[in-house]
């Protein structure tokens, strides 16, 4: 790579189970790279058996960043994963490294390639207005008022949405525009400029089925019930309203945990609502461009590894990827 070029990121995405963790430390160790984790449960501490989180070893021998920043108790945004991401990429490029980006969080890839609505952030004084005015008049009369202001937005919205009218209340407010006209304009930060994406993805479902119910009993036996019983009896406060619970097996074993079925109904909701998350993932896919590698094939990481140095050498030979001559 040339001394005064911008070296790529590698985008390495795909469904839960379909190897993408290993896949990338492999090519992180082929090329030179350092790995940014694009996993919504991976930035919570003490999260991780049920996020398959790189072990210590892993992590010693590849740099991995956005891993543990906040606690379960903490709110984390699409934003405040742009933000964090587009520091960690420029820091790995200032090292003259490859920056790999890896995960199965596809909002968080679609942030990194394509901006965010240029919306503002979350006010919790108007929030709590609005919370009140909620409290007493209901929020069907909220739905209203939201109709006069932004009626775009308050058609597509149940009179009973509460989080979304809240928030399309919150952004007239601090606006004075309606929310509908504001999701298209995007905002203005740098994006992460040249990239090459790589999918990891099933050919047959049946077997990322077979992979995921394989890795969720791993989990089990690693002590995932322990894991969360820990949490919840660290952070006296959580609950299943919290987005870390709301995560797919940690949901299910803090119902197991409150006495909501035995083990076996703990096995079947997790891999039940591990299996939905890999269709949503496989949907996001379908829509990105993305080159797509069998996940299941014998020379999978293989693949993956030989894409992204085919890539890298056609940016090399880019024109614009050369220093001008002086």
């Amino acid at each position: 790579m040339h001394g005064d070029t911008v070296i790529p990121v590698v985008l390495l995405m795909g469904p839960t189970a379909a190897g993408k963790s290993d896949a990338a430390v492999a090519l992180a160790a082929r090329i030179g790279g350092e790995i940014v984790s694009a996993d919504s449960a991976q930035v919570y501490r003490g999260m991780d058996i049920g996020t398959a989180k790189p072990d210590a070893a892993t992590r010693t021998e590849v740099p991995h960043h956005l891993l543990d920043i906040i606690e379960p108790t903490d709110a984390y945004s699409v934003a405040g994963f742009r933000r964090d991401a587009l520091a960690a990429i420029a820091g790995i490029r200032t090292r003259r490294r490859v920056p790999i980006v890896v995960g199965g969080t596809m909002l968080y890839f679609k942030a990194l390639r394509d901006g965010l609505s240029a919306l503002p952030q979350a006010d919790a004084g108007v929030r709590a207005a609005l919370d009140a005015r909620a409290d007493e008049h209901g929020w069907p009369a909220l739905h209203a008022e939201l109709a006069r202001v932004d009626p775009s937005t308050a058609a597509r919205l149940s009179q009973h949405d509460a989080q979304r009218i809240q928030r399309a209340l919150e952004v007239h407010a601090l606006t004075g525009r309606p929310l509908s006209s504001l999701q298209g304009a995007r905002d203005n930060l740098a994006d992460i400029g040249p990239s090459i994406a790589v999918a990891l993805a099933p050919a047959e479902r049946s077997s990322l089925h077979a992979a995921i119910a394989r890795r969720f009993d791993t989990m089990l036996t690693a002590g995932l019930v322990d894991e969360v019983r820990a949490l919840r009896e660290r952070h006296s406060s959580l609950t299943t309203d919290f987005p870390s619970m709301r995560c797919v097996g940690y949901r299910q074993t803090f119902e197991y945990l409150d006495g909501r079925g035995d083990l076996a109904l703990l096995r079947e909701r997790g891999i039940a609502a591990t299996r939905q998350l890999a269709r949503r993932q496989l949907t996001w896919l379908r829509s990105m461009d993305v080159t797509t590698i069998d996940c299941f094939a014998a020379d999978a990481g293989t693949r993956v590894a030989e894409a992204v140095a085919r890539a890298l050498e056609a940016f090399e030979r880019r024109p614009e990827a050369r220093p001008e001559r002086r």
